[in-house]
């Protein structure tokens, strides 16, 4: 049986004040894949996501997101199908973490009194919490919190909505040794725990991948250098090409690391 894909991105060109941001650029995500998008800065990668997540329009090609195309669908509401962590989200009252994964019901920088959780959100908010190594932080308030943490907390309000689809924008940026690590458990969890969730990662960094990565599109200037499982898109080869510059790319228990040459 054939599986519909949950992204459908082909021949995507993208124009910006006379600028190609994206030239020709493709990609097939169907369920329980687990996408890396990598390049260095300036690659498109932001640019590609705009598109995945249904928040812009490219200029040439065609996306589909959740069967739906982009230019058919009323995006705002497509959106809240789709799970999107970006570590840069701004709370700016002192909510807990649970009250913080409660607002990914109505997608809120806050509670909406319009909305009558129900025990079993309740509940649902501290299964998220406890799959992800934080239920003794369920009380903690925003503030309070270390950037893994809010981390961790993003992921689990991302996923409240139950969604097919989830995006990580950048999920390591800033996080020490030890927190980038609990993060990366937590999302290989979650992807255990959640089979058919679909998942695209953006990352500069090889060491920032999770060790359940299933496959990988590599940009630079805008163009594909390498897309497809992730034994044919990271190779030592594809990852210098992308970063011009020479590293022997290895993987050692699951995990990517480049050396340079």
């Amino acid at each position: 049986m054939t599986q519909e894909p949950v992204l459908d991105a082909a021949g995507l060109d993208v124009v910006r004040s006379g600028r190609l941001l994206l030239d020709d650029v493709s990609m097939r995500v169907l369920p329980g894949e687990h996408w890396a998008l990598l390049g260095p800065n300036g690659a498109g990668k932001s640019t590609l996501m705009t598109m995945l997540g249904a928040r812009g329009f490219p200029t040439r090609g065609t996306v589909d997101v959740l069967g739906h195309r982009l230019g058919r669908v009323d995006m705002r509401s497509l959106r809240t199908h789709i799970g999107h962590v970006d570590p840069r989200w701004r709370i700016d009252i002192p909510l807990s973490a649970h009250e913080v994964v409660l607002t990914g019901l109505t997608n809120t920088p806050e509670l909406d009194n319009r909305h009558d959780y129900t025990d079993a959100e309740h509940a649902h908010a501290d299964a998220l919490l406890t799959m992800l190594g934080m239920a003794e932080r369920r009380e903690s308030l925003w503030p309070f919190m270390s950037q893994g943490e809010r981390g961790r907390t993003l992921i689990a309000r991302a996923l409240m909505p139950q969604p097919p689809l989830l995006l990580l924008d950048e999920p390591a940026t800033g996080l020490d040794l030890a927190a980038r690590e609990k993060l990366l458990a937590g999302i290989d969890q979650l992807r255990r725990e959640v089979p058919t969730l679909a998942t695209v990662l953006v990352t500069h960094h090889l060491e920032d991948l999770p060790a359940s990565t299933s496959h990988a599109l590599l940009l630079r200037d805008g163009k594909t250098v390498a897309a497809g499982t992730v034994d044919e898109a990271l190779t030592s080869a594809t990852i210098s090409t992308c970063f011009d510059h020479p590293v022997d790319v290895r993987r050692t228990n699951g995990r990517w690391s480049a050396v340079a040459t």
